[in-house]
């Protein structure tokens, strides 16, 4: 793919140095941000490379202006192509968008903290834990704290002073027993911090240290012979069991572990993200993205790794992964693909997760085909006042060239979808010159007849691409055949939204916006394209031949002969004599050599 020429001069300026690209379309709009390890050989790539998909294609075309920053490594080239693309967005780059905000649990630095969920994160009010991928979990967690230790609700400035002052008084939550009501100094600052670095542990993934506490509690009053206390003790120790039970547990050797799956399908990457501290799963997430220029499953992975690090702000110095993926710009962070062990177990676990999303999202788009296309043939059959949903719809379409090479084509749709093994090519055999109306009885004829004889089910609609004539010799070839009745028919005029029925002057007006209209649309364009693309491929052959059949001395055997091997003139021409002679003998070689010299 050629480089336009104000673009050609730009590549050549390109430096072979490491650095991040853009790419501005004719509004001056950023399209596309990528990085290189050598900005003009792969700047230069997107235009000499054949093999691009189309959606790379269509990128080159839009490219007007290309400029570019040089950076000192990878990382960093990395890193600002990373925060090009949050910035700007571009049209063909990939970009985890799900429009959500995540919750955190703040847990407040005032005196007497508070542990309060929200999400908006404001510095300077205290320490967030987070964001939690499912709220339905933060609330769980919460609410296990909230069990666990009498927390305040209230929003009052506890200050010594206010305190001491008197002014507040203890609410409901006091008289409930959820809170010990710090508010008239009836809690001790110090047992209160007790809770709240025990909270820090929960928040976490650490429940060792208010499990100790909690046992500790309970032996010490079943001591005192305090055994309602004990048992309350007991309760809460309980609670904890329960929740960590309820955790997905791994080795508790492993510790602040970030493991990354991928899978993908044409259209798709399906990614799942799981957070490990201190040996449970605190955090999963899978995340579905569309393919902009059907890029590879590492390069997608290393994107997602570094936006959903950030996103769930992540420290982890272990990451693992199910394919290898580039040296990612993290310090001191190791990328692995473990083949044994824990680890391993993890990742397969993130796997499944990921192949469980891809099916699924897979099945949903299957069925809501499935629903649109019972859809349109119920339209279909609304429209035309049908006995049976169309699910087998024929359309048929003459081909011909002031009379020549005369022949025609049908396409089939099953179920509102393209059967392409079912279309068919047919050479006009017993019509005489440019005659729509009997090429179309004979193909007709010839379509129906076969089916019968083979036993093979009939289409419930048939269209022809013509007006009333093409559609009376349809009709009179289903009812030589005696399918009169079994099949219906109609005829698409040159104006797409007229449509003709059998018995019936005036045209069927169907609503321009109609699904059934723009089957049928696609149906003729579709069979336009496949009869043409047959007539071509007749009439250049026939050109061929007419062309070395003039050849004076050269009989038709010697020229099918020619043109099945090597399927042009042009290729015939290039062949050397010795070549000519090997195919044809010296005396038509010769007399072909001489043919090709005079007419060059």
């Amino acid at each position: 793919m050629a480089a336009k020429d104000h673009l050609q001069d730009q590549i050549r300026q390109l430096p072979h140095r490491p650095g991040v690209y853009k790419y501005f379309d004719v509004t001056d709009t950023i399209i596309y941000v990528g990085k290189a390890i050598d900005l003009r050989k792969r700047v230069s790539s997107y235009f000499t490379k054949q093999d691009h998909n189309k959606k790379t294609q269509q990128l080159v075309k839009n490219i007007h202006r290309i400029e570019f920053t040089i950076v000192d490594s990878e990382s960093d080239a990395f890193l600002l192509e990373n925060n090009l693309i949050k910035q700007h967005q571009p049209k063909y780059n990939i970009l985890l968008k799900d429009g959500k905000t995540y919750p955190y649990l703040l847990l407040t630095n005032e005196r007497f903290p508070r542990l309060i969920p929200t999400r908006n994160k404001k510095p300077g009010d205290g320490h967030y834990y987070g964001p939690y991928a499912n709220v339905t979990g933060m609330n769980l967690l919460l609410e296990l704290i909230r069990s666990l230790y009498p927390l305040r609700t209230c929003t009052y400035n506890l200050s010594p002073q206010n305190v001491e002052a008197g002014k507040f008084k203890v609410c409901l939550e006091y008289h409930l027993g959820n809170c010990k009501g710090p508010c008239e100094g009836l809690q001790d600052e110090d047992t209160y911090n007790q809770y709240i670095q025990q909270i820090r542990q929960i928040l976490n993934g650490d429940l060792r240290l208010p499990k100790q506490y909690f046992r500790e509690k309970m032996m010490q009053a079943a001591q005192e012979q305090q055994y309602e206390l004990a048992h309350q003790f007991k309760q809460k120790l309980d609670k904890l069991d329960e929740f960590q039970a309820k955790s997905t547990i791994v080795n508790a050797s492993l510790s602040n572990i970030d493991v990354f799956s991928i899978a993908s399908n044409e259209k798709s990457a399906f990614i799942n993200y799981l957070k490990v501290m201190n040996g449970s799963i605190i955090l999963t997430q899978s995340v579905e993205v569309q393919k902009k220029l059907d890029e590879p499953d590492d390069e997608i992975l290393t994107s997602m790794i570094m936006q959903m690090r950030e996103e769930f702000e992540s420290q982890s110095k272990e990451i693992l992964t199910n394919v290898p993926v580039p040296t990612l710009p993290l310090p001191s962070v190791t990328v692995t693909q473990p083949q044994i062990g824990d680890k391993r177990k993890l990742l397969e676990l993130s796997l499944k997760n990921v192949l469980y999303l891809r099916k699924e999202k897979e099945s949903m788009n299957d069925r809501s085909k499935d629903l649109n296309e019972v859809r349109i043939m119920e339209t279909i059959k609304k429209d035309l006042r049908l006995t049976e949903l169309p699910k087998h719809i024929e359309c048929f379409d003459n081909s011909n060239f002031q009379g020549d090479n005369p022949v025609a084509a049908m396409v089939c749709f099953r179920n509102a979808r393209p059967s392409k093994k079912d279309y068919r090519h047919y050479h006009i055999k017993t019509v005489v010159g440019p005659n729509d109306f009997d090429s179309m009885y004979e193909v007709v004829s010839r379509r129906y007849r076969r089916l019968v004889d083979e036993g093979a089910s009939l289409p419930q609609l048939v269209i022809v691409d013509g007006g009333k004539g093409q559609l009376s010799m349809a009709v009179k070839a289903l009812k030589d055949l005696n399918l009169w009745g079994q099949i219906a028919v109609i005829g698409i005029a040159k104006r797409l939204e007229e449509i003709y029925v059998p018995n019936d002057p005036l045209p069927l007006y169907i609503d321009k916006k109609s699904e059934s209209l723009r089957l049928f649309q696609r149906m003729r364009d579709e069979v336009h394209r496949f009869g043409i693309t047959f007539h071509r491929s007749r009439r250049d052959a026939a050109t061929l031949k007419t062309e070395l059949t003039d050849v004076k001395g050269l009989g038709p055997i010697t020229a099918d002969k020619l043109l099945t091997k090597f399927k042009s003139v042009k290729k015939i021409k290039e062949l050397s004599e010795p070549e000519l002679v090997a195919e044809v003998g010296k005396a038509k070689a010769r007399i072909l050599l001489e043919y090709f010299s005079q007419n060059e």
